[in-house]
């Protein structure tokens, strides 16, 4: 047997567990890419297939990244063409308040400036920092899953915040 490669993954408890384990965090992944959730849910799909598909050619350790690589390569294949404007769902909102309707109103206007600078950030810049702020995912981690140094992770997020800082006064 090869030791290049990991069949362990041609099995469908050990596909199944890798998929209940890694689907959310690829689906945010790709929802920072392209700001579409149906879109990311559909490339989470295609990708899983793929991946199934490709179980053979999997290398032990590498599986996540070896996903992640399937999917940012059907983004870029077949998705990236229409360029979808991104527009992040906001957080649902409490039904009650004990803020002022100016801090509401401030509140609003600052989401949406902060939407605007998420949306403008480059698109690696986007999703190193949210995977980093949202999924909470330390930038060795980061590192793996997108095949970068940590280097590389530390100078996205760092110009992101750069970039977040001098669009949003006050971040």
């Amino acid at each position: 047997m090869n030791h290049n490669i990991d069949e362990a993954y041609c099995n469908e408890k050990k596909f199944s567990d890798f998929f209940l384990n890694n689907s959310a965090l690829l689906r945010n992944y790709m929802y920072y890419k392209c700001g579409d959730a149906e879109l990311a849910n559909d490339i989470v799909q295609d990708a899983f297939l793929k991946f199934w598909d490709n179980c053979k050619k999997v290398i032990p350790g590498k599986a996540k990244s070896f996903l992640f690589a399937i999917a940012n390569n059907l983004f870029l294949n077949e998705y990236a063409k229409s360029k979808v404007a991104l527009t992040f769902k906001s957080i649902p909102q409490k039904k009650y308040t004990h803020e002022t309707p100016e801090f509401l109103l401030e509140e609003k206007e600052f989401g949406e400036k902060l939407q605007k600078a998420l949306s403008n950030l480059t698109e690696t810049q986007r999703t190193t920092f949210l995977m980093n702020r949202i999924d909470g995912k330390k930038y060795k981690e980061i590192a793996e899953i997108l095949g970068i140094s940590v280097k590389a992770v530390e100078k996205r997020i760092h110009n992101a915040l750069l970039s977040l800082r001098k669009e949003i006064e006050n971040i």
